[in-house]
C-alpha cells in the first residue's frame, strides 16, 4: 500500500513539506519501502489518509534518501513516525523514553487516527508536547542505548 502514499525523495522536498503544510498535521513516516513493518505501517497510513485528509498530510520518507533528517531525528529503528504542525515538531508522550517519534507500526488504523486527532487538538492550542491516547499495551517497547562520543 506504500504506493498510495506520496514519497519525499530529497531533503528539499521534506523541507518544503514542513514549511508549507499549514493548519494541518504533517505526518512523516521514515523507513524503508521493502521492510515488512514499514509495509504494515504504510497500509495503516494509506487506509487512514482519506479519513484524515482535512486534518493531516501524510508522506513517506526513505531513510537512505535523506540522511540529514535521519541523523537529526536520530532514526536508528524503523519505521519512525514524526508529527509536525505549522512547521513545528510536535512531540507525543507515548510512555516511552523518546517523545520525538513513534517507533514501529500502529496496531490499528483507529490508533493512528486517535494520535493525529490529539496532535491536532494540542497543536492548535499551542502545545509542543501532547499525551498519547493509545493504550500502553499498543505502544511498541524498546530500549534506548546511549554511547559516549
Amino acid at each position: 500500500m506504500s504506493y498510495l502514499l506520496t514519497g519525499l525523495k530529497q531533503k528539499k522536498d521534506v523541507d518544503n513539506a514542513i514549511k508549507n503544510t499549514e493548519d494541518k498535521v504533517l505526518v512523516l513516516r521514515f523507513g524503508r519501502e521493502k521492510d515488512l513493518v514499514c509495509m504494515q505501517l504504510d497500509d495503516i497510513l494509506a487506509k487512514s489518509s482519506q479519513e484524515l485528509s482535512r486534518m493531516a498530510d501524510i508522506y513517506k520518507v526513505e531513510v537512505d534518501d535523506v540522511p540529514v533528517y535521519t541523523k537529526y531525528f536520530d532514526i536508528t529503528l524503523i519505521p519512525a513516525t514524526i508529527f509536525f504542525f505549522n512547521g513545528q515538531h510536535i512531540k507525543v508522550d507515548y510512555g516511552t523514553p523518546d517523545h520525538t517519534k513513534f517507533i514501529g507500526s500502529f496496531k490499528t488504523k483507529q490508533d493512528f487516527i486517535d494520535v493525529v486527532e490529539v496532535v491536532l487538538r494540542g497543536a492548535t492550542r499551542g502545545k509542543l508536547i501532547v499525551t498519547s491516547p493509545l493504550d500502553p499495551r499498543n505502544v511498541p517497547k524498546y530500549n534506548l542505548l546511549y554511547k559516549d562520543i
